[in-house]
């Protein structure tokens, strides 16, 4: 049954999750200080979609095979530290003003969404939430629509923060030095990021 409670749970975990540090929020505070909060909106729209039909997929049965295949996860982990290490080494240099508009891209939406599906922390949400806040007693179209519109009504505004933190940096960061420091903080947090979803 979905009532008050189960809602506000809900929504508390999944702020908690989508906001706090992880592979997501490292990428798009790097695409906000590259490219800014606008170019980055693919990228923040791609993220949610691609929860949806992760999560989707779970409750229909797809968060079995990590049973049946634990090893899977660790495929997983490996090419997200993999894709993580590139991101990482194509931030460094991506600040130079001659090569500003012609180096890199944002991720596309479909990009951004395809990403969830290597991402150790999407799946963790995915599987805690279709075990622990599925509403059983609720119709199972009711039940996953409730639990998939829900991630994508919290996750945009949660993660949007970083992508805003990380434009806020363009604005005020003019000093070509300092950007090139932080851009090799980024990239090295993108790296320590990767390390972390490799060991955890």
């Amino acid at each position: 049954m979905i009532d008050l409670q189960l809602f506000t749970a809900l929504i508390t975990y999944y702020f908690i999750m989508f906001a706090t540090p992880g592979p997501n929020n490292a990428m798009l505070t790097a695409s906000g200080l590259k490219f800014g909060f606008y170019k980055t909106l693919p990228h923040l729209i791609g993220i949610p979609l691609g929860h949806i039909f992760q999560i989707g997929l779970v409750c229909f049965g797809l968060g079995n095979l990590f049973l049946i295949f634990p090893q899977l996860q660790f495929y997983m982990k490996i090419l997200c530290f993999i894709y993580l290490i590139y991101l990482g080494w194509k931030i460094i240099g991506s600040f130079s003003l001659v090569k500003k508009d012609t180096k890199g891209r944002p991720l596309k939406f479909y990009e951004a969404s395809l990403f969830q599906f290597i991402n150790p922390k999407a799946w963790t949400i995915a599987i805690t939430v279709a075990s622990g806040f599925f509403p059983t007693e609720e119709k199972f179209l009711v039940a996953t629509m409730f639990i998939t519109i829900t991630a994508a009504v919290v996750c945009f505004p949660s993660i949007c923060i970083w992508a805003i933190f990380g434009n806020s940096l363009r604005i005020y960061i003019k000093n070509e030095k300092a950007k090139k420091i932080t851009e090799y903080i980024l990239a090295i947090l993108l790296i320590l990021t990767a390390i972390t979803v490799l060991l955890k």
